[in-house]
């Protein structure tokens, strides 16, 4: 994660940091990480909380994306395997 946070630095004016895909995408990769700390520390409820209000962003996110383009959406939920 380290890696790709230095990457974002060096590329900052290519990747546009506020587009709804890159957000999806960014809350899709921390929504994996907290679920597999949430397999080992089954007690964690404010993480879980957390992971919760994640998913519910992400889900807005998705649902504007599929309002303002649907070809972008498809290709955010095939990237990004959602939606199986």
């Amino acid at each position: 994660m380290v890696q790709n946070l230095k990457e974002s630095k060096n590329t900052k004016s290519k990747i546009n940091t506020g587009s709804s895909e890159y957000q999806i995408e960014r809350f899709t990769n921390r929504i994996k990480l907290l679920t597999e700390h949430l397999k080992i520390n089954k007690k964690d409820h404010n993480t879980r909380r957390g992971l919760m209000k994640l998913v519910g962003k992400r889900k807005k996110l998705l649902t504007y994306l599929k309002r303002k383009s649907l070809e972008n959406y498809e290709s955010v939920i095939k990237s990004l395997g959602l939606r199986r």
